[in-house]
């Protein structure tokens, strides 16, 4: 950039946008960045009280805005994203496929550290559907120097980057009902249906409903034969708690399920079981995912359903943000509920 006088500017470059407040009329730009002084816009300026302005001074280490964003694109595009034309230093990327946006948090914060650039995106591991906008990104000045965006490409590239969709790829279920109360038919089974309902938002289908009682082995012969004829989600409902009668969580385990989580950070759902027998997600969903409106099931599910296999740290993360306020009117997933998590 180089400061020269109104008068002087005519045929140059403006470097940032010009804001022309007049009380009751206007606040806005009166001049982008990038616009070209003509002899009919020295008068505006002079009222603006722009006496002096800072015009473009191109050099040899110095990329335009809508050459430069290229760098931030290829750092964040990825399979299954569309993109849109640049716009003043700007580009936005919207999602071509449904799945689950997982987002490499910490070197976004890199990125954004370093001055001179910006992406922003969905919180990480939000549900996205095709059309829906993820991320956007854009360059701060008119141009910018080689060197920052040559550590953006250290930070992130087309090779390694930042945003990934992942496609939901589990299509079925099988529901296994804990319960001795259900199985003798002293109450109602009130429980499959809800969950045939997250599945089906989804769509996932439900492939059986097991009533197993509060039998520990039948529970864990039930999980065995619901994997050997193909069950791509295997998930037991009630039976959670440390209640002498509840018997599920060691059903889970002796079924030789790999447990990664016993217990979460979340309210509702912290009796929530994750397992993995072999590739196959077995889940132990507690009570209140039966009757509240929505638990730790509703974070978690959605990456589940994506083949993710995730790991105790995903599910400790869940604590921040990860306390449901139960609102009259549910606003999920357009609240703080789970939002809070990295």
């Amino acid at each position: 950039m180089k400061l020269v006088r109104t008068e002087e500017s005519i045929g140059q470059v403006i470097c940032h946008d010009m804001t022309q407040i007049i009380v009751g009329v206007t606040k806005d730009a009166r001049f982008r960045k990038g616009h070209i002084i003509r002899e009919e816009d020295i008068p505006i300026l002079l009222s603006m009280g722009k006496e002096h302005i800072y015009v473009w001074e191109m050099g040899e280490d110095m990329v335009h805005e809508d050459d430069a964003v290229e760098h931030l694109v290829a750092a964040c595009e990825n399979e299954f994203m569309n993109r849109s034309a640049v716009k003043e230093g700007k580009v936005e990327l919207s999602a071509m496929q449904a799945g689950v946006l997982e987002i490499d948090v910490e070197r976004l914060l890199q990125i954004n550290s370093l001055g001179d650039v910006m992406i922003a995106t969905r919180s990480n591991h939000s549900v996205v559907q095709p059309g829906d906008k993820i991320a956007g990104m854009r360059i701060i000045p008119l141009a910018i120097y080689r060197g920052r965006l040559g550590e953006v490409g250290k930070i992130a590239s087309a090779s390694n980057p930042l945003l990934c969709i992942h496609p939901f790829s589990i299509k079925d279920c099988t529901i296994l009902v804990t319960g001795n109360e259900v199985l003798k038919g002293l109450i109602k089974d009130t429980f499959s249906s809800v969950i045939e309902q997250k599945m089906a938002a989804f769509g996932v289908r439900t492939n059986e409903i097991i009533l197993t009682g509060d039998d520990p082995q039948d529970i864990t012969r039930q999980i065995l034969r619901a994997k050997q004829e193909g069950a791509s989600l295997i998930v037991c409902t009630g039976g959670m708690s440390v209640d002498p009668d509840d018997h599920t969580p060691g059903a889970i385990k002796a079924s030789h399920a790999q447990v990664v989580s016993y217990g979460s950070p979340v309210l509702p759902g912290a009796m929530f079981m994750l397992s993995y027998l072999q590739d196959t997600p077995v889940l132990g969903l507690p009570g209140c995912v039966m009757y509240a409106k929505r638990t730790v099931l509703d974070l978690l599910l959605p990456r589940i359903l994506c083949g993710v296999r995730l790991q105790a740290s995903d599910v400790a993360k869940l604590g921040a943000g990860g306390l449901c306020l139960q609102c009259q009117i549910c606003h999920f997933p357009n609240c703080s509920f789970g939002n809070g998590s990295l």
